[in-house]
């Protein structure tokens, strides 16, 4: 990051993006993504060159579903071995610090709007929708850097910043 950049703070997320998204829910906005660092905090103009940098040293790689999520309506992935290097790749990018350890898991829905009853309905028409879901895998093919507001339950002001296609050899 830019110790010089003078823009004033935002907060950003990192997401992984697959190819295909066959997923569909009734939600707000959102591209079902695997999230890869989140809550970033910096500014616009640093942070653009940061993803595009990060993105040049990757490449597609396979994520496959291990479970569905406990909390909100997402699907948990195996941590491969390429899952794990693509967040700390980024992560050593953006200088990021993990609050927390990692765990790889798409998201379908975010329940912060949803009672949890509702929640709770949602978790059990995901895991009814395919019992052949666990094991489904799909390939990882772009970095996004969306600008977040965690107070905005409704998701509608985030906005898409940056989207790098990863390029095979």
């Amino acid at each position: 990051m830019d110790p010089t950049d003078q823009s004033p703070e935002e907060m950003y997320s990192v997401w992984a993006l697959p190819r295909h998204r066959p997923w569909s829910h009734a939600s707000p906005p959102l591209r079902h993504h695997r999230g890869v660092l989140d809550s970033l905090y910096t500014g616009p103009t640093c942070v653009i060159v940061v993803i595009v940098s990060a993105a040049a040293g990757l490449r597609p790689f396979t994520a496959r579903v291990a479970s569905i999520g406990r909390y909100g309506v997402n699907l948990l992935l195996e941590p491969t071995r390429e899952m794990m290097a693509t967040s700390d790749h980024c992560r050593a990018h953006f200088d990021y610090q993990r609050p927390a350890p990692y765990v790889p898991h798409l998201s379908l829905l975010y329940g912060d709007h949803l009672t949890e009853e509702e929640k709770a309905a949602a978790r059990k028409k995901a895991g009814e929708m395919d019992k052949g879901i666990f094991g489904l895998q799909f390939e990882i093919s772009e970095l996004a850097l969306y600008k977040t507001d965690p107070k905005d339950k409704s998701l509608e002001s985030w906005e898409l910043v940056e989207l790098c296609h990863l390029q095979k050899k």
